[in-house]
């Protein structure tokens, strides 16, 4: 009997453009449970609930949604929504996200909704989940069987089902006209390809700089609008895989503050999807001032020859721009930490993780446990 084959992050990364081309087909189907719960529902706003994964994944969605669906979007993570921030009205639709479907946290905040008098809607990758059975509604939102818990595959997956979901809710409300609908569902079919692009493109860029990228010990991801989301990703990837510290700002905030402390050991990320771009590159150019470990994520041709720029050909909205840039950064994670055999932590810390759980009994069912190194 042949052994089975153990999962790695590459594969999950390397599987999104295919998922996003088949979610972007199954479209209808797969958001019909939170359509149906949002138009029906005579909701004006929504609040997701996440954290994590969840929340970064839900936040380069967060432009989109506003933009598209025309409502205000709020992204508010569990515990602070349990035990301070649970003030929604009638017409906020409270969506409670978790991958797993096992994190305490996010049962916890579906008891807060219920208590409430309100249906309890949850979004998962597993319908068997613990999530999914308390809740009044509950939709998988694509991600398919991911056996890493360092998500990669999960957070595309999530994005794009908001974008999804924001346009088919759009199209049924009458906000957007069929032809309109399916225009932006064209868009979402192209970011599959420069996704794929990205992936093959990615390795050239890193294998360039690998002397410093292999090096970082402190990093700052920055971004803006939707991309604030895939800064919030870059920023968890590399310090839960490679183990170092690292932060996510708005590109702005970071130079009123966080740049004070920086020396030229410091990296920077900085990511431009179309919105700010020249305040963005002024921002770059001021940083290598410091160091030399800063670069830039463009898709402005201007400045595609710099030597520290990765350029991304496209032409998309900003707001769909994290559908192709998140790979940079799992993809940096995975071979950087591969490299250095970064896998197992501290002892103390899997001693920590016993001490306080943040995931049900049953998280044991999930896939999660099955291929994620060091554990």
């Amino acid at each position: 009997m042949s052994q089975k084959e153990t999962k790695t992050m590459m594969d999950y990364i390397a599987s999104c453009p295919e998922f996003i081309r088949a979610n972007v087909r199954d479209s209808k189907a797969l958001t019909a449970p939170l359509v149906e719960e949002y138009v029906n529902g005579g909701y004006k706003n929504i609040w997701i609930v996440a954290c994590g994964s969840s929340s970064n994944g839900s936040l380069c969605a967060r432009q989109f949604i506003r933009r598209h669906l025309q409502c205000e979007v709020k992204i508010v993570t569990p515990f602070a929504f349990v035990v301070s921030e649970h003030d929604f009205s009638e017409t906020d639709m409270v969506i409670v996200v978790s991958q797993s479907g096992y994190s305490l946290n996010a049962l916890d905040a579906v008891k807060v909704i219920k208590e409430k008098g309100r249906r309890a809607v949850g979004l998962t990758g597993d319908l068997d989940s613990d999530l999914a059975k308390v809740c009044d509604v509950a939709a998988n939102y694509g991600v398919g069987r991911e056996t890493v818990a360092y998500v990669t595959r999960g957070v595309t997956t999530l994005a794009l089902f908001f974008m999804l979901f924001a346009t088919d809710a759009a199209q049924k409300a009458g906000i957007k006209t069929a032809e309109e609908a399916d225009a932006v569902r064209k868009q979402l079919l192209a970011a599959a390809d420069i996704n794929e692009k990205v992936q093959a493109s990615w390795p050239a860029f890193l294998e360039k700089h690998y002397q410093n990228l292999s090096g970082m010990t402190k990093v700052y991801v920055c971004g803006v609008g939707a991309n604030m989301g895939t800064a919030c990703e870059g920023a968890l990837k590399f310090g839960e895989t490679i183990s170092i510290p690292s932060c996510a700002y708005e590109i702005e905030e970071y130079i009123h503050g966080p740049n004070i402390q920086m020396t030229p050991t410091y990296n920077v990320f900085l990511i431009d999807g179309g919105e700010g771009t020249k305040r963005i590159h002024q921002i770059y150019e001021g940083t290598q001032i410091v160091t030399s470990g800063v670069y830039l994520i463009t898709n402005c041709a201007d400045y595609q020859d710099e030597p520290n720029t990765f350029y991304v050909e496209c032409d998309l909205p900003e707001e769909i721009t994290p559908l192709c840039y998140l790979p940079v950064f799992q993809m940096t994670a995975f071979r950087i930490t591969e490299d250095l055999s970064r896998w197992l932590k501290h002892p103390l810390q899997r001693k920590m993780e016993k001490s306080v759980s943040s995931k049900s009994e049953n998280y044991e069912n999930s896939p999660f446990s099955e291929d994620t190194p060091g554990r």
